[in-house]
């Protein structure tokens, strides 16, 4: 297996108290016109649309309810804030090994993401205080 390494970003998430009005400014403030119809994943507790770019995504991310781990973020950031970087890896599992032989903190297990394939989240403290999510690349996805 070749030496582990990070893949393009992915998309920069952002979290925001309302998700509608986050849309409506990137429509009118930045012109950005093709944004994805905002879909829940309860079981992540977020409520998420992509802002399609031509290099990348912002993900905008709304809490679901005060379970939501987004909940916490928008508490200490009441008008939202970047929430995570996420880049590709071509294999979750040898990225979860990798991160643990290398010292990172993984948090949980890997699981479904908004895009359908499988993600996991580094801690913060690992890498200069971001949260860092590693996603299969969707184009690997079987």
């Amino acid at each position: 297996m070749p030496e582990f390494k990070i893949g393009p970003l992915n998309h920069v998430g952002v979290a925001v108290p309302d998700l509608e009005e986050a849309c409506e400014t990137y429509r009118t403030l930045y012109g950005a016109t093709d944004i994805t119809t905002p879909f829940e994943m309860p079981e992540q507790g977020v409520k998420v649309c992509f802002v399609n770019l031509p290099n990348s995504q912002i993900e905008l991310i709304e809490p679901l309810n005060e379970e939501s781990p987004i909940h916490n973020f928008i508490q200490k950031n009441p008008k939202g804030g970047q929430h995570h970087v996420c880049f590709e890896v071509d294999d979750i599992h040898q990225a979860v090994e990798e991160m643990g032989k290398r010292g990172a903190t993984v948090l949980g297990k890997p699981r479904i993401g908004a895009h359908g394939t499988l993600i996991i989240f580094v801690h913060p403290k690992n890498s200069n205080g971001v949260l860092i999510e590693l996603m299969e690349n969707p184009e690997g996805h079987h």
